[in-house]
C-alpha cells in the first residue's frame, strides 16, 4: 500500500486500450462518485490490486482448519518412524 506522500504523487504513466462502451462506463461511474475518469481508475485499480495481493497472501481458515491448526501449535504430534529417522540424519548431518 502506497503511503501518504505517495498516494498524490505521479511516479508513472499507465496506458490501455478500452473500447468506447467501457470508456463509456468508467466516465459515468466517475461523475457518480464526483471524481474524475483519471482518480476513478487509479482508485479503483488500486482497490483491486490490493484485494488481488491481501487474498493471495492472507490464509483464510474455516473454523474447524482453525482449531485443527491450534491444537497442532499446542499439542505437537511426537516424530515417529520414518520422520523420526529423519530428524536424526539431519541432526548428525549438521553437526
Amino acid at each position: 500500500m502506497l503511503g501518504p506522500h505517495e498516494e498524490n504523487s505521479k511516479g508513472g504513466r499507465l496506458e490501455a486500450r478500452i473500447s468506447s462502451q467501457q470508456k463509456r462506463l468508467f466516465k459515468r461511474a466517475a461523475e457518480l462518485q464526483g471524481s474524475t475518469l483519471t482518480d476513478f481508475i487509479v482508485s479503483t485499480l488500486q482497490a483491486a490490486a490490493t484485494k488481488v495481493v491481501q487474498d493471495y497472501e492472507v490464509m483464510t481458515l474455516t473454523g474447524k482448519d482453525r482449531e485443527i491448526f491450534v491444537s497442532a501449535l499446542l499439542e505437537p504430534a511426537i516424530p515417529r518412524g520414518r520422520l523420526k529417522k529423519a530428524v536424526s540424519r539431519y541432526k548428525k548431518l549438521m553437526d
